[in-house]
């Protein structure tokens, strides 16, 4: 079958696994969602009753029924580099491309769902609100949720986000923290030919190593969900040529911490189980505790019928905890199969996202 071309409106009225592979079809690799964010902007605009902006490549929309509470949708547009895995294909019961886990499929469910509520005004008894934002895999500064909460803050408010990020269908709740420190292991440079007369800075890093390599993570339980913290060394550097003893090695150290630890605690931890090195901190982001105690989040919980997990990973979750709003992952995508050249989501999967939103929100079957 031909792919519809990338100007080609979107049809709402599609099954969601159809519109995910349309969706999949209109590359949008981070900083290029320009014509993603066109098409999802004119369908929107061509629904009833909803109030419609776009903000660079970010395009939300609300209605304003005066319901009492209000549900908001935020999911991202971009994705990693295309790895030959546009256009999509189907495989039996799987969807194969860039982006169908994380999170085209995802798209396509917010999509479907507030065509479902515009059809439907009456029906559900909360305002929705659907964000869909750029350049969520690239740095942080560059987050379209981030520049939002700066720009359009009134328009995050809600009783509860559901992040429609990957997690195969259960509620995964808050996230971890993250942060990155490097240190540089000093060394002094010698001939290799009489390396005696030098210190070679890559040899006096395995110390470091050794430590990084005994560690054991700590474990903790919040709201009945685990969240296993971890402590690694993700890159290392060093080296002259090839016959210079190194003077100098550097390393990055990622942790990962449960979101009991400020990023203040996170990092006194890190000089605490390295304190041997001085660390430079390079990037850092809180994370979210679970947030299962706030009534819709009970709710939505209750509809999807499995115990909420702990969200290992970085989620804009943390963005909405800091605003002091109740916020879940949740969505159709599975999150080991992320970023991959074999990317894929299970294609009913996606229509049991849009069943659970839809009897969440308390419309009609699809």
């Amino acid at each position: 079958m031909t792919a519809a071309p990338v100007t080609a409106p979107l049809d709402l009225s599609a099954d969601a696994v159809a519109l995910t592979e349309r969706l999949v079809d209109v590359p949008s690799v981070s900083g290029d969602e320009r014509a993603l964010a066109d098409l999802v902007a004119a369908a929107l605009r061509g629904l009833p009753g909803l109030e419609v902006v776009r903000d660079g490549d970010a395009v939300l929309a609300r209605t304003q029924r005066d319901r009492g509470r209000r549900v908001l949708l935020a999911g991202h547009l971009d994705t990693v580099p295309i790895a030959d895995n546009v256009p999509s294909r189907r495989e039996g019961d799987r969807l194969f491309g860039c982006g169908t886990s994380d999170m085209k499929a995802a798209l396509a469910v917010m999509l479907r769902i507030v065509a479902a509520d515009a059809a439907a005004p009456d029906a559900s008894p909360y305002d929705l609100t659907v964000v869909f934002y750029d350049q969520e895999e690239v740095a942080a500064v560059r987050n379209g949720l981030g520049r939002l909460a700066r720009t359009r803050r009134a328009w995050l408010d809600c009783d509860l986000a559901l992040l429609m990020e990957p997690t195969s269908g259960l509620v995964e709740a808050g996230c971890q923290g993250t942060l990155r420190v490097v240190t540089t292991v000093p060394g002094r440079r010698a001939h290799t030919a009489r390396a005696w007369l030098g210190q070679n800075a890559i040899h006096a890093a395995a110390p470091l190593l050794a430590t990084l390599a005994a560690y054991e993570p700590r474990s903790v339980t919040l709201d009945g969900c685990t969240y296993r913290e971890g402590l690694s060394a993700v890159q290392i550097g060093g080296g002259v040529a090839g016959n210079v003893v190194p003077d100098a090695c550097t390393v990055t150290v990622n942790f990962r911490f449960a979101p009991d630890r400020t990023e203040e605690q996170a990092l006194a931890h890190v000089r605490e189980v390295l304190p041997a090195w001085t660390w430079e901190l390079t990037d850092t982001s809180p994370g979210a505790l679970p947030g299962l105690g706030a009534p819709l989040a009970q709710e939505f919980v209750a509809t999807v019928g499995s115990a909420p997990v702990a969200k290992y990973g970085w989620t804009d979750v943390s963005r909405f905890a800091a605003l002091g709003i109740p916020a879940l992952n949740f969505g159709p995508g599975d999150p080991n199969l992320a970023h991959t050249r074999d990317e894929s989501v299970e294609t009913a999967l996606i229509g049991d996202a849009e069943d659970t939103l839809r009897r969440f929100l308390r419309l009609s079957a699809a």
